[in-house]
C-alpha cells in the first residue's frame, strides 16, 4: 500500500536594495533528492534578471543571479508532497566507533565555523560521558540544549558560534542546532546542520512569524537520523532545503557585496 502523503505550499520573498550590481546565491528550494517531492515551483524577480541553477558540493540546489542597482524583489513559491509521518525514531540505534565510521562522515566530527567541539569538549563529556552511547545519548543532548537555551530573536548575530550561544543561554533555531551538533561532535558522533521549511502540521501554531527552520542530522547505526533541539519533538512536514557542516555551508542567501535586506517573508502551510 502506498505511503500516505500530504501537500504543503512553501516559499519565500526577499526585498533588497543595492547601490551597485551585486552577485548573489539563493538557496531556498527543496533538496533535489527528497524527502519532499516538488509538484510545481516558480521563481519571480522584479525587475526581471537572469539566473541559473547549480548543485553545490553537499548536493544542495542553488540559484545564482545578480541584483541590479536599486530595489529587487525575489519570490520563490512551490507546492510539494511530503510523507504524512514524523521522522523515524529508534531508541536502540547504536553509535559507531570513530575507527569504523565511513570516510565521508568524518568531516562531520570536526570543528567548523560555528560548531566548536574542541572548545565545548570538556562540557560535553561532563554532561553526557556517562550516558549510554547511541540514540538515547543524542536525545539527552537535545533535551539539555532545549532546556538550556531560551528561544529569543535578536540575541544572536550572524557571527554567533555555538560557544557564544551556549554561554548566553539564548538564541534562535540555528543556535540550538549548532550547540547540539557541537556536543555530538565532541563525543565523536557525526552530526550535520540542516535547514528547511517546517509548517505547523498537527501541532499548535507557533506564536512567532513563520521563518526558515534549522535542525540537525546525526549518524547512528549506519544511517542519518533527524533531531531537533529547538522543538525537541518528532514533527511532520519537514521540507529539507540544505545540508552542511553548519549554517555557513547552507546560507539561504549569500551576497558578494553589501545590499540591504529590506524585508523577508517565509511561508510553509497546507493549501486551503
Amino acid at each position: 500500500m502506498p505511503s500516505a502523503t500530504r501537500q504543503v505550499r512553501v516559499g519565500c520573498e526577499f526585498r533588497y536594495a543595492a547601490e551597485v550590481e551585486t552577485a548573489a546565491v539563493f538557496q531556498v528550494q527543496p533538496y533535489g533528492s527528497g524527502p519532499a517531492t516538488v509538484l510545481r515551483q516558480s521563481w519571480h524577480t522584479d525587475p526581471a534578471v537572469e539566473r541559473h541553477g547549480y548543485t553545490d558540493l553537499y548536493g544542495n540546489e542553488c540559484q545564482r543571479l545578480t541584483l541590479p542597482v536599486g530595489d529587487t524583489t525575489l519570490v520563490y513559491d512551490a507546492l510539494v508532497t511530503i510523507p504524512d509521518a514524523t521522522e523515524a525514531v529508534d531508541l536502540d540505534a547504536r553509535e559507531i566507533p570513530a575507527a569504523d565510521l565511513p570516510d565521508d562522515t568524518l568531516i562531520y566530527t570536526l570543528p567548523s565555523r560555528y560548531c566548536l567541539p574542541d572548545v565545548l569538549g570538556d562540557e560535553a563529556w561532563r554532561l553526557f560521558g556517562g550516558e549510554k552511547p547511541g540514540y538515547r545519548r543524542v536525545k539527552a543532548i537535545c533535551d539539555h540544549v532545549h532546556g538550556h537555551l531560551r528561544f529569543d530573536y535578536g540575541k544572536t548575530t550572524p557571527t554567533t558560534t555555538a560557544v557564544d550561544a551556549y554561554a548566553a543561554g539564548s538564541g534562535v533555531c540555528r543556535d540550538f542546532a549548532h550547540v547540539g551538533i557541537t556536543f555530538c561532535r565532541a563525543l565523536s558522533i557525526p552530526a550535520r546542520y540542516v535547514f528547511g521549511y517546517l509548517p505547523d502540521m498537527d501541532v499548535p501554531p507557533a506564536p512567532e512569524p513563520m521563518d526558515f527552520a534549522a535542525w540537525m542530522e546525526v549518524y547512528l547505526d549506519g544511517a542519518w537520523w533527524t533531531f531537533d533541539p529547538r522543538n525537541n519533538a518528532a514533527r511532520k512536514g519537514r521540507v529539507l532545503i540544505g545540508r552542511g557542516r553548519d549554517a555557513l555551508d547552507v546560507a539561504m542567501v549569500t551576497t558578494f557585496g553589501g545590499p540591504v535586506l529590506q524585508d523577508m517573508a517565509v511561508w510553509a502551510e497546507e493549501p486551503a
